[in-house]
């Protein structure tokens, strides 16, 4: 962190601390540590700027902080020097209350209201400005295509990124390289832990999830509860509480909030949230809402917002929108807006890092996209016909003259004018399969394994 960048953080801890503060209490609130002569110094700056001013001995120094001292207009973290989101007001405010220590935060429990009061296209968590910003970064020009197509093209990029990126926010030490080669090699590195390969690739396989079955996935029951059993896969104590609410209270590590612990209260809720998103009909405050009120609920005994993050590209997975994969998102910053919805109700600055997050992810894609150059129509009418075919030869490890004629009775069911072009694709298909690209047919690694060593003899 530079110096400008860390003198505004100084600035913005003392904002929290009326009474002044120690320099002990400082380092506490700021996003990164420091240590303790480097801050001493930089307190020394702000004092001879006029900014700040101290009480107190040598021993029993506080600092205070001026009324008319510059706010600073962005929060840089530890994740990366050069990434800083920048902050609203109402966002700075939110980080400077939650960044105070955790024994002058007052403890709160669940606020119902926050979801009973919510009528769905009535009230609205983003305001029009903001959909409408939302709307232009995530246009794909694929909103007449079927639901899914454009997850579908840019799959093996976006399974990488949001399974590197949702695990990185949870504290996993995986690189994106580390988390490419997982993915898409199954070598993984000797220095990470078994739990951390497992959430790699639980992320993995609940995307195809919600990629390969977009027409079916949607605010049930069904989706969520999958959807939890798939991330939380060989992650929980109990293996029997994957896919399943709740019965117990639970505590949020550094956090005042005591979420709900009615296990009848938590699913009538849960319910509610479910009933409550799937009327709602902006894609956008659709998977805002989502990303607020389940970890908001923690329905599940953990991994609530890895849910959120996967359920959150639900919507715009739907209609074809530009997905959230959470690309250089601080921790830092998703904690801290989390922290604001669960002990204050504030939703600015995670509705901050939502924004700043969405137009980051929708840049990337659409660059991805564009190299990927436009999507071939016969394809896209006969996806299913064409993933239906490929998977059954891999499954069965047809070699290739069983292939060739299974292909061209399986053209038969097609009209006759398209016939001989699907034969092409299909065998063009079996012909580029690799290890990077078998996932897109629902094909296992062991079923591909088989089948390549079948083939290629």
């Amino acid at each position: 962190m530079n110096i400008p960048n860390t003198l505004d953080s100084i600035l913005l801890a003392l904002r929290s601390f009326p009474k002044g503060a120690s320099l002990e209490e400082i380092n506490e609130a700021l996003p990164i540590s420091i240590e303790k002569r480097t801050l001493q110094r930089r307190l020394k700056k702000l004092k001879e700027d006029h900014l700040i001013y101290t009480e107190g001995g040598s021993h029993a120094t506080r600092y205070f902080i001026k009324d008319k001292a510059a706010f600073p207009s962005k929060i840089e973290t530890k994740y990366e020097s050069s990434i800083s989101i920048p902050l609203s007001q109402e966002g700075k405010e939110v980080w400077a209350l939650v960044s105070r220590p955790v024994a002058q935060r007052k403890p709160v429990g669940h606020e119902r209201s926050l979801l009973e009061n919510y009528r769905p296209n009535i009230d609205s968590l983003l305001n029009e400005s903001e959909k409408q910003k939302l709307a232009e970064w995530g246009n794909t020009r694929n909103g007449e295509q079927p639901a899914g197509t454009y997850a579908r093209e840019i799959l093996n990029r976006l399974m990488i990124d949001l399974s590197w990126n949702s695990s990185r926010l949870e504290g996993n030490t995986y690189s994106l390289l580390d988390t490419e080669l997982l993915i898409h090699n199954g070598k993984t590195p000797s220095n990470k832990s078994p739990m951390e390969t497992q959430m790699i690739l639980n992320h993995k396989e609940a995307i195809e999830f919600l990629v390969e079955s977009s027409d079916e996935v949607g605010f049930n029951l069904y989706t969520f509860l999958n959807l939890h059993a798939l991330l939380s896969n060989n992650l929980l104590p109990n293996p029997a509480a994957s896919g399943r609410l709740r019965t117990f209270g639970v505590g949020i590590t550094n956090s005042v909030f005591t979420p709900l612990g009615f296990p009848q209260l938590i699913e009538e809720s849960f319910d509610l949230i479910l009933a409550k998103a799937k009327q709602i009909q902006n894609p956008f405050e659709q998977a805002f809402f989502i990303l607020v009120q389940l970890p908001y609920l923690q329905p599940f005994h953990d991994v609530n917002k890895r849910v959120s993050r996967l359920a959150a590209n639900i919507p715009l997975n739907r209609h074809n929108l530009a997905p959230l994969s959470f690309i250089d998102v601080p921790e830092v910053s998703y904690i801290k807006g989390m922290l604001g919805i669960y002990e204050l109700n504030r939703l600015e600055l995670f509705k901050d890092v939502f924004l700043w997050a969405y137009e980051r992810s929708a840049l990337r894609y659409a660059a991805i996209r564009q190299s990927l150059g436009e999507p071939d129509p016969f394809r896209m009418k006969y996806r299913e016909e064409i993933r239906e075919v490929v998977g059954q030869i891999v499954r069965t490890t047809t070699g290739k003259a069983e292939a060739s004629n299974k292909v061209k009775l399986d053209a038969r069911k097609l009209h006759e004018p398209d016939q001989g072009h699907f034969i092409e694709v299909v065998e063009t298909e079996l012909l580029g399969l690799h290890e990077g690209n078998f996932v897109r047919y629902r094909i296992k690694p062991s079923e591909f394994s088989a089948w390549k060593k079948s083939w290629d003899s």
